[in-house]
């Protein structure tokens, strides 16, 4: 079998490489998916985004993202839902069925966790039933801890889980990021748990690498840098009955500062050696 089958390179692993580079640059080494990103994307342009990932024969795999809702404020939450549907049109005309979604911090001045995940299963509700209207999946995805303050209040799958598991399955599921989920040792049988109700909508790979940048957003080390048994976590989601993509999301800033196509060379060899 093709050890690169399964694998998307996520927009963001070479972020330095423009739409055209990165598409003929997975076209060339055999790479057959792509995640992308809603600002690079409306800057080309959504129709011609479309246009160049179909005519090269690649799959868009995942569309990153949406999310952020947790304000308190009525005018915020609506224009947040606004853009979430938003990003649902933009999925669909790029002809993937998976939105990410970042469910969003604390509101400022507030430090209400369970609340601020109640208003993310109210928006969920709303948006469930739009999304799956126009063949979009919601696929809500737990952050490291270290993120709970200001971007995301869902931490480990068993959140992600209980929020989603209010809707149908083709409504909201989980995506599943050993970047931030390799360090629970409860997430083996929260993976199991969303496979049996075919909530796996994503699967990331990035490694863990120390010491984190400041900011810690571009910490994600390049597969097989860090401490993160790859392998072993593309096990448990087989086991759980997940066979799509398998997309690399790494944010690194010493990467981007690399050539792109050499980053990307390097991924995919990566990909094959820790992963395929």
């Amino acid at each position: 079998m093709n050890a690169l089958a399964r694998l998307s390179v996520n927009q963001m692993t070479v972020r330095q490489l423009s739409l055209p580079e990165l598409v003929s640059g997975c076209w060339e080494l055999g790479i057959p998916g792509v995640g992308l990103w809603r600002e690079p994307v409306r800057s080309y342009g959504l129709d011609a985004t479309a246009r160049l990932v179909r005519d090269a024969g690649l799959a868009v795999t995942t569309l990153c993202r949406g999310g952020f809702l947790t304000a308190i404020d009525p005018g915020e939450r609506r224009r947040s839902l606004d853009d979430n549907r938003a990003a649902v049109d933009e999925a669909a005309a790029l002809g993937t069925d998976t939105l990410v979604l970042v469910s969003g911090g604390l509101p400022t001045g507030s430090k209400d966790l369970r609340g601020a995940r109640e208003r993310i299963a109210d928006a969920l509700g709303e948006l469930g039933p739009y999304a799956a209207a126009h063949g979009v999946r919601l696929a809500v995805e737990p952050l490291h801890p270290m993120y709970a303050a200001d971007r995301c209040v869902v931490s480990t799958l068993a959140q992600a889980l209980d929020l989603v598991e209010r809707l149908p399955a083709d409504q909201a599921g989980v995506t599943v990021d050993t970047y931030h989920l390799w360090w629970d040792d409860t997430a083996p049988a929260q993976i199991a748990r969303a496979g049996a109700g075919g909530r796996i909508h994503a699967f990331q790979l990035a490694d863990w690498t120390t010491p984190l940048p400041a900011g810690v957003l571009d910490g994600r080390g390049q597969l097989g840098d860090g401490s993160v048994d790859l392998r072993a976590w593309c096990a448990l989601v087989e086991a759980a009955g997940y066979t799509g993509p398998v997309e690399v999301e790494l944010f690194n800033r010493r990467l981007w500062a690399r050539d792109g196509h050499e980053v990307l060379a390097e991924t995919a060899a990566r990909f094959a050696e820790h992963a395929g």
